[in-house]
């Protein structure tokens, strides 16, 4: 009798605290927002841009997928009143992180990535798509965000053209970053040599660094200013201020980091997003500083391979440009099985990471090079989540 007793003791227990985690998970479901509608991911469908008839929309709707830095979207579109197959690029002073980013240097590659996009959108719906770069002058560096207001990085005009193929185009609709773990797989000589062959300027190259000499100074330069990093409160603050906890949050504002940036997917995204909702100190202060550095050591010590873009110049256009053979090489990477990653700490322009940059770029751009982007490529082992994007319309002003 005892026995029986012990046991329905212990089942009622197990019972119990079965049906407090089912009610605790349910809990989580609704503050995370789980019946929300997530208007955020509406801009990842391929029928998207099929909403509206002008080409000049339609192929944005696909240059918004593009990447860009702490994934501002920093685009801002006019349509031109006049000629109904032109339109114009602005970068949005709105979204400047300034801390991470004094010199608007990865601003303006943001500007880059969703040029190509918009190219290779293109070629898929027979056009030719023709960009010029700083149209009405370049920016006066003395002004510079009210240059940015005013001056438009790009006009783009379509000219009709055989539709092509376009081997990168379902590409677009992949994940531009994965920050999960990669298989410790080498690259191949052809796939180093279509990602090197991604530029076609001589004034801009790409370089894979595969050798473990190469990628143990990498690394290490990568954790290091990780570290350095999470220790200034500035630059953590303005990077919390972008981090959107809840599915209300992502719904409303549709830019900027999620729980999704580091892989968090299925029963535990809606569990990780109710926790920092009710206690968003849990990503705030040291705990995010914390858990940065652990997502950068495991980012950089699973890294195949890490991949450069170096250019001799620094200038807007070369920027610009930069970003769009960044842009072919996501896409390209993607058609191979390749993921990627920017490492980019090491590479800002911020006071207390000055030593650090200064020090890696003798060693990788010397000769007054600048390295224009830093990042890791290799077979992932597990597909990212999709992230956030605003609605096409919210991009274009009068």
């Amino acid at each position: 009798m005892k026995g029986d007793k012990s046991s329905d003791v212990v089942a009622n227990g197990l019972l119990s605290l079965a049906v407090a985690i089912i009610v605790l998970f349910i809990a989580l479901f609704i503050i995370s927002g789980g019946f929300m509608k997530q208007e955020y991911l509406k801009p990842w469908s391929k029928e998207y841009s099929n909403n509206y008839n002008d080409p000049r929309i339609r192929l944005a709707a696909r240059g918004i997928l593009a990447s860009s830095g702490h994934n501002m979207q920093p685009w801002t579109l006019r349509l031109d009143p006049i000629d109904s197959l032109s339109f114009y690029l602005y970068a949005n002073p709105e979204r400047i992180t300034k801390e991470v980013d004094p010199e608007f240097r990865q601003m303006m590659i943001s500007q880059g990535t969703f040029l190509e996009y918009v190219s290779v959108a293109g070629e898929k719906e027979g056009w030719e798509v023709k960009i010029k770069l700083f149209p009405n002058g370049e920016y006066d560096e003395e002004n510079l965000l009210h240059s940015m207001d005013t001056l438009p990085v790009a006009k783009i005009t379509l000219e009709s053209a055989q539709q092509e193929e376009a081997p990168l185009y379902n590409a677009m609709y992949m994940p531009d970053t994965n920050r999960m773990p990669y298989w410790d797989h080498e690259l191949s000589p052809y796939e180093i040599s279509s990602l090197e062959s991604a530029s076609d300027t001589s004034d801009i190259s790409v370089k894979v660094y595969k050798e473990q000499s190469d990628r143990s100074y990498i690394t290490a330069c990568v954790i290091e200013s990780a570290i350095m990093e999470a220790g200034v409160p500035r630059v953590m603050e303005e990077t919390n201020t972008i981090f959107r906890a809840n599915e209300h949050q992502k719904n409303r504002y549709r830019y900027g980091f999620s729980v999704e940036g580091q892989g968090t997917s299925g029963l535990m995204k809606p569990v990780l997003q109710g926790m920092l909702t009710m206690f968003p100190s849990l990503n705030s202060g040291k705990a995010a500083s914390q858990n940065f550095i652990k997502s950068t050591m495991t980012s950089a010590k699973n890294a195949p391979a890490y991949v450069m873009i170096v250019t001799e110049r620094n200038d807007r256009a070369t920027q610009v440009r930069s970003g769009m053979i960044y842009s072919r090489l996501v896409l390209t990477g993607h058609t191979m099985g390749l993921a990627m990653q920017p490492l980019s700490q090491v590479l800002e322009e911020y006071p207390e990471m000055n030593h650090l940059y200064t020090k890696f770029k003798q060693k990788y751009a010397p000769k007054d090079g600048t390295i224009q982007m830093l990042f890791r490529t290799g077979y992932p082992k597990k597909r990212m989540p999709l992230s956030m994007r605003q609605d096409i319309m919210n991009f274009f002003v009068k």
